[in-house]
């Protein structure tokens, strides 16, 4: 048989970084290079609780449900939503397998061939993913501690009239950055005017460090929503409850909701209603809240240790900031580094971590790299932090 496979799987193909943490897998590897949160705090007895609740009310609870999903947990999530500023109702809202479907779908309905998205860089490698495989033309907008540059997006939006402009301004993966109110408002201005919509993903926002009343109002929640808004809003279950509950859920003007939730009848007529059911007896019955304020310390408290071991590390010509929230550091080493060919040598003395490049859609940040700190507990990060400074040995001049 000869399979004559679609030109989009070109933008499918493997990668060197790829195989190389294929390895990872092996129990004797210390990761620091997925976005993995620490399954020991999982509610699993929570969970449980739930899903006998789920079945108790009968057969109907494993049926088909509504591709917008489950109605009860969207109404959940609007009032979970009010929290931080946003008024919308269960119309305005598709729960999707994860904020990744949602990503897919929006640029299913809104992205040709050719049309422009402008990122940030560095930005989350899986959505540029996406986005070329749509064949949409990617664009960096430079960014710095504050968020976008304001020039450089008037710049871009002048000369390349995007259609999207994709961003995760609250502890952004791969650099833990939090955008100011200032950025937050200014891009939400230029792009308003530019009539370029805004794609916010926001996986990591309940994820914060330090002061406890700095605030981070998405940037939907300061646009007029839903209606007319040129902000669609995306997040997720999986980094608060269990990544394994696949649910996630997007906010936009009602009109694109319809659009995308068309898109995803043929897709997969809807996401898991079981776990959706179970999610939502998680909101009603079990304090939620709490429990990711449980997360967000211990989250806080790993950041901080891997932080001081960073400090202690003498490698000349490496910088990194502390995250404000999220799950990530972002390290900079010196350009004579390729954090791909670092990778290879580190997990050999079993450590990892994902090389920078494949967060910069124009194929830049080769000697830029990014640690997770979440998923290990504190021995384990201790004695990763130990094999990652005999790789970084190796490969920096003193």
């Amino acid at each position: 048989m000869n399979y004559r496979y679609s030109k989009r799987l070109d933008s499918f193909s493997s990668s060197a970084v790829r195989e190389i943490l294929k390895l990872t897998q092996r129990k004797s590897i210390i990761s620091f290079a997925g976005g993995l949160p620490a399954e020991e705090h999982f509610p699993v007895a929570a969970i449980g609780e739930a899903f006998q609740r789920v079945l108790a009310a009968g057969n109907k609870a494993l049926q088909y449900g509504l591709t917008e999903g489950y109605l009860p947990l969207r109404e959940s999530i609007c009032k979970w939503m009010a929290r931080k500023g946003t008024k919308v109702t269960p119309d305005d809202m598709l729960l999707t397998t994860g904020s990744q479907q949602a990503i897919d779908l929006l640029t299913r309905i809104y992205i040709d061939p050719g049309d422009v998205i402008l990122v940030e860089k560095p930005t989350y490698l899986s959505a540029l993913q996406v986005f070329r495989s749509y064949g949409a033309v990617l664009v960096s907008v430079d960014t710095d501690e504050d968020g976008m540059v304001l020039d450089d997006l008037a710049a871009k939006l002048k000369e390349h009239r995007p259609k999207l402009v994709y961003v995760i301004p609250t502890f952004s993966n791969p650099t833990g950055k939090a955008w100011s109110l200032e950025r937050r408002q200014g891009v939400l201005a230029q792009c308003r005017a530019a009539d370029a919509l805004i794609l916010e993903d926001d996986p990591y926002g309940e994820l914060k460090f330090g002061d406890a009343s700095v605030t981070y109002p998405s940037l939907f929640s300061l646009d007029q929503h839903p209606q007319g808004s040129c902000v669609v809003y995306t997040s997720t279950f999986s980094k608060t409850a269990a990544p394994a509950l696949r649910t996630g859920w997007v906010m936009a003007d009602p009109d694109i909701i319809r659009h995308m939730a068309r898109a995803k009848q043929a897709a997969d007529l809807h996401s898991s209603s079981l776990d959706q059911q179970i999610l939502h007896q998680l909101m009603e019955h079990y304090d939620l809240e709490g429990h990711i304020e449980f997360v967000r310390k211990e989250y806080e408290a790993r950041m901080r240790q891997m932080a001081e071991l960073l400090s202690e590390q003498q490698w000349p010509g490496v910088t990194w900031n502390e995250p404000k929230g999220g799950m990530f550091f972002w390290l900079e080493l010196p350009e004579s580094v390729d954090s791909a060919k670092l990778l290879q040598t580190a997990v050999d003395l079993g450590v990892a971590f994902v090389p920078g490049v494949s967060f910069f859609a124009d194929g830049t940040g080769h000697n830029t790299m990014r640690l997770n700190f979440t998923h290990n507990d504190f021995d384990g990060t201790i004695v990763g932090m130990q094999r990652l400074n005999q790789a970084m040995e190796s490969v920096l001049v003193k």
